[in-house]
């Protein structure tokens, strides 16, 4: 759960919502319903639009998202369905869409957490409490934008993730 913080809530050119994205939108290549639910409610929480992750995993060239995304997108997508097909263009397309190698690296990172986890979870048979999300991302969905946007400073560098893991009693502290 630390590991989450860091790569979620830590420093990054990559912002929370942007992450979120990128764990919802893994969740969902990997049929990992559990994670796409619950990141789908993080990534709205900090502000990507509704209409953006559903229509990113129908048809990812024409769903609405930042152009400067786009390339991360693809490489996670990638990394995800082909990672021994990766290539140094891949990493170009990013930098050259204005991202820092830092970026990439908290990509990369993001992507493989949630392959693990994704795995973890439907190898455990974790159901994917559909409803319960539903009714957070109803409740989402009712904050101002601006709020929304704005959570993404005022969450950096909490321990929302280790904070979490102790209410399940995954970590004692």
């Amino acid at each position: 759960m630390d590991f989450h913080d860091v790569v979620l809530r830590g420093d990054s050119p990559l912002s929370i919502a942007q992450r979120e994205l990128i764990a919802a939108y893994v969740s969902g290549l990997n049929n990992c319903h559990f994670c796409l639910n619950a990141h789908t409610v993080y990534a709205e929480d900090f502000g990507i639009g509704e209409d953006v992750i559903g229509p990113l995993l129908s048809n990812p060239d024409s769903a609405p998202v930042d152009e400067a995304m786009r390339p991360i997108l693809a490489y996670v997508r990638k990394l995800t369905l082909e990672p021994g097909n990766i290539t140094e263009a891949d990493v170009q397309a990013i930098l050259d869409a204005g991202w820092s190698d830092q970026a990439v690296a908290d990509a990369n990172k993001s992507a493989a957490l949630f392959n693990f986890m994704n795995r973890v979870i439907l190898g455990m048979g974790v159901d994917d409490f559909d409803d319960f999300y539903g009714r957070r991302l109803a409740a989402v969905r009712k904050k101002p934008m601006e709020e929304r946007v704005a959570a993404n400073e005022t969450a950096l560098n909490t321990q929302h993730y280790r904070n979490y893991g102790k209410q399940l009693g995954i970590i004692k502290d």
